[in-house]
């Protein structure tokens, strides 16, 4: 059965939203590969986060700050192995808040993805099936710009051509959708698609 929310466009984070969390095996997979311990090797990999995110470390930059914490000497092939395995993590997505994705879909209400990420997300958002839940994706990796600022929400209103009181924005992060609302964009803090079903079927026609 379709959600309808017409007049709103509901904006979605990706991570922890639609994906799911990458799993204990993957994590132990990834700091396995940097030949680090796991309590010195996920400070680092956080650390740094913000600034691939932003788009002002390339990928490589990325791994090559973290080698140097951890005093290790990578060479190329073992970049590109770290990398896969961090990108593939994040690539299990949420069959519940796909349900709900698609039962918005079919009710007809717009959607758009806004997603704290690096540049290389971009083209799995877009040209992935994902891609055709949404009319457009948003990557701060491209943009230049992190959640929660206020300058990415008013990139997204502006391309989307809406005032803030027509957009919903989803997102696992408090900080982030408490940025939002400052702009007077309705937002929820994800914590279950249950949950996440209930709030929107709340504002459906």
């Amino acid at each position: 059965m379709g959600i309808s929310i017409p007049g709103k466009v509901v904006v979605f984070d990706y991570g922890e939203v639609i994906s799911v969390t990458p799993s204990s095996a993957d994590r132990a997979q990834l700091a396995e590969l940097a030949g680090g311990e796991a309590d010195v090797f996920w400070p680092a990999y956080w650390r740094h986060r913000d600034a691939l995110d932003q788009g002002t470390l390339s990928i490589q930059d990325y791994w090559h700050r973290i080698e140097r914490e951890l005093g290790e000497q990578w060479g190329d092939a073992t970049v590109h192995r770290l990398w896969l395995a961090d990108f593939r993590s994040w690539l299990s997505i949420d069959h519940d808040t796909l349900d709900v994705l698609i039962d918005l879909q079919q009710g007809g209400t717009r959607m758009a993805l806004l997603s704290n990420a690096g540049r290389d997300f971009g083209s799995y958002f877009r040209h992935g099936m994902l891609g055709d839940l949404f009319e457009q994706v948003f990557v701060s990796g491209e943009l230049g710009i992190v959640k929660p600022s206020a300058d990415i929400f008013e990139v997204v209103l502006a391309e989307l051509g809406i005032p803030a009181e027509r957009m919903v924005f989803i997102d696992n992060k408090e900080v982030n959708v408490r940025g939002a609302e400052n702009l007077g964009i309705a937002g929820h803090v994800f914590t279950t698609a249950a949950d996440l079903r209930a709030y929107l079927e709340s504002l459906a026609a």
